[in-house]
């Protein structure tokens, strides 16, 4: 007898029946994925990474406005016997932000000690990081390509001065997928202002919609419309939720290709999900004292600051891959005129905070798996604006890492006698981008995606990984 090979079926009772056994290997088949059992790109789970990764999340440190690498980690006994001489020629005439290249070269007023087994570097501006310098790499010879601070934000975010590219955290989350169900996975905090540039600093750019970070705000609901009215019950709003999935489906079947009703399908779905983690996620109470004096957000100054860098810290602990902290949102480390009153404001925010968070990592074991980085668009110039202040220094500042892979107690590069310009393992936002995405995983020059007929990279065409960083 021949077998036909589907079967008649006389109503939907008999249909959901024989179908039964398919709908739940169809979940079975998902679950061995999630557990690398199965194929992943068949079930729908997270990508595999190209190598073996040393961090699973990052925490980046974004201080907005430009911190100075002079009154930080980059001490320069040249530039104060020099101080009140003109910038010398031997250094070049650069073209500054503020036109400042003329003005006359001034001292820091710092006071700098060694710390740690390592005798790494740090000013009194920032006494308790120092207490953590035999974890952490500091890159002392960084440089970027924009002057001022919109196309410079964008720059450390995206790889280009120019808006319209991925940021960083969205092409981590299309190499490596969510690491939880319930929540985003690039997640961004301010303290302050609204982020010079805004959105773009976090968007998706050409990648799928749904790749792009998710803001969270600090007064109030954290994400907006995320609760529903108290009037709609869960039954209600699943219900709705199923038949809008419908009426966008019925309309992506004609329109192929549209990432962003792709992304709001998903997003509905997440705001769904998260109606329950988010709450719970940045729920505080029931944190213990000592972590809260810890984080400092029993002091106002530091309330805010320590608020997020707890946050941060539950938030890894909830599988978020990618969390970006601003300090000064609105360029705050911006200091044109009165440094002093400018940076020791912005250090008593940030100190103790991040003190906190990488102690906080430690004591729990997250600190191998996750990857600390600190620092702002750009440095400061060695030569002063409006007798009290640094202009924009773009041609070589700091950045530090630490954990996730990073090998500590070392600094890496250098700047100038004065601390100009990058002279030394010179490396460019690029190369920071390029090493970030090697110790999650990933390989920059394979990270690609089809774009206007070209496979598009995070580091355009440049980027190298600094393996002196890797532990």
């Amino acid at each position: 007898m021949r077998i036909p090979h589907f079967v008649n079926v006389s109503s939907r009772r008999e249909f959901l029946s024989r179908a039964g056994a398919g709908f739940g290997a169809i979940a079975f088949n998902y679950l061995l994925a999630q557990e690398g059992l199965f194929a992943a790109e068949a079930a729908g789970a997270a990508p595999a990474p190209h190598h073996t990764p040393r961090a699973k999340s990052i925490i980046w440190l974004f201080m907005e406005g430009g911190p100075s690498h002079l009154d930080l980690f980059d001490p320069k006994p040249m530039l104060d016997k020099m101080a009140g001489q003109p910038l010398p020629a031997s250094f070049g005439r650069p073209i500054t932000a503020m036109g400042t290249a003329s003005n006359e070269l001034m001292p820091s007023k710092r006071q700098w000690k060694r710390h740690g087994q390592s005798g790494l570097w740090v000013s009194d501006w920032y006494p308790e990081i120092a207490q953590h310098v035999d974890d952490m790499a500091i890159f002392q010879g960084c440089w970027a390509d924009g002057l001022n601070h919109v196309g410079s934000v964008c720059q450390m975010n995206t790889g280009s001065i120019l808006a319209g590219r991925p940021s960083m955290g969205a092409w981590v989350t299309y190499g490596l997928g969510t690491a939880n169900e319930n929540l985003p996975t690039f997640v961004i905090l301010t303290d302050a202002g609204e982020v010079l540039g805004g959105p773009k600093n976090w968007s998706a750019g050409f990648l799928p919609a749904s790749y792009q970070g998710t803001l969270l705000r600090r007064e109030g609901t954290p994400i907006f419309h995320l609760a529903p009215p108290e009037t709609v019950g869960d039954a209600q709003q699943r219900s709705k939720l199923d038949f809008l999935a419908t009426l966008n489906r019925r309309f992506n079947a004609a329109n192929s290709g549209d990432s962003d009703l792709d992304a709001r399908l998903q997003s509905y779905e997440l705001a769904y999900r998260m109606q329950s983690a988010a709450p719970e996620a940045i729920d505080l109470a029931k944190e213990s004292d000592a972590t809260r004096k810890l984080y400092g957000i029993d002091e106002p100054e530091t309330e805010k600051f320590g608020t997020n860098c707890l946050l941060a810290r539950r938030f890894v602990e909830r599988g978020v891959r990618f969390i970006q902290l601003y300090s000064g949102s609105g360029s705050g480390w911006d200091a044109h005129e009165n440094i002093e009153a400018n940076h020791s404001k912005m250090c008593r925010q940030t100190d103790r905070p991040i003190a906190g968070l990488l102690t906080d990592l430690k004591a729990r074991g997250l600190l191998d798996s996750t990857l600390v980085v600190w620092g702002g668009e750009f440095g400061r110039t060695p030569f002063n604006e409006k007798g009290t202040g640094r202009d924009h220094n773009p041609w070589g500042f700091t950045i530090w890492m630490a954990g996730g892979g990073i090998k500590g107690g070392q600094a890496i590069g250098a700047t100038d006698e004065i601390g100009m310009k990058a002279v030394d393992v010179p490396c460019h936002v690029h190369d920071v981008h390029a090493t970030i995405l090697h110790l999650l995983g990933l390989n920059h020059k394979q990270l690609v995606y089809p774009h206007n007929g070209r496979d598009e990279r995070p580091t355009i065409v440049g980027g190298r990984v600094i393996t002196s960083a890797l532990a």
